[in-house]
């Protein structure tokens, strides 16, 4: 399966003229640091404190699958792109047809110029909060596949 890959103002306009849920693949603490108005947060990841380093979410598919139907409109972002991609590709194994929002919450810069290479949601000026959000937490997500 392929991946759709759009830009964040395309994404805020599928969010919102054409239903699009967006998904932050972030990790929690990422996530509630600010994200775009009306994103869920499904981490990909999880920041482990012990190592300091990032660890696999085991039940990513899963919290995915019992919130989102396969035919479920789907915008996938992260920080700038890397996870939300293999997000995304995994989704599409899945038979999801997500789509990937370059640049994800604070955008792409070339390291060596400094030049935009995709623009940031948050850096395009597009809505944003912070904190969990009542219907989107990974917390009530999470909860909602346990039950189900």
């Amino acid at each position: 399966m392929s991946v759709t890959h759009i830009g964040v103002r395309e994404a805020r306009r599928l969010q919102t003229d054409d239903d699009h849920t967006y998904v932050d693949v972030r990790s929690v603490p990422e996530y509630e640091r600010g994200h775009p108005e009306g994103a869920h947060n499904v981490p990909l990841l999880h920041f482990d404190p012990q190592t300091g380093q990032m660890r696999p979410n085991p039940d990513f598919l899963a919290v995915m699958q019992a919130n989102f139907p396969s035919d479920a409109k789907l915008l996938i972002g992260c920080q700038v792109g890397g996870r939300s991609g293999k997000a995304a590709l995994m989704l599409a194994d899945a038979g999801y047809a997500p789509v990937n929002v370059k640049g994800g919450f604070g955008g792409r810069t070339d390291p060596a110029t400094g030049q935009v290479i995709d623009e940031g949601w948050s850096e395009a000026g597009l809505p944003v909060a912070v904190g969990a959000s009542e219907d989107g937490s990974y917390e009530g997500l999470q909860q909602k596949a346990a039950g189900a």
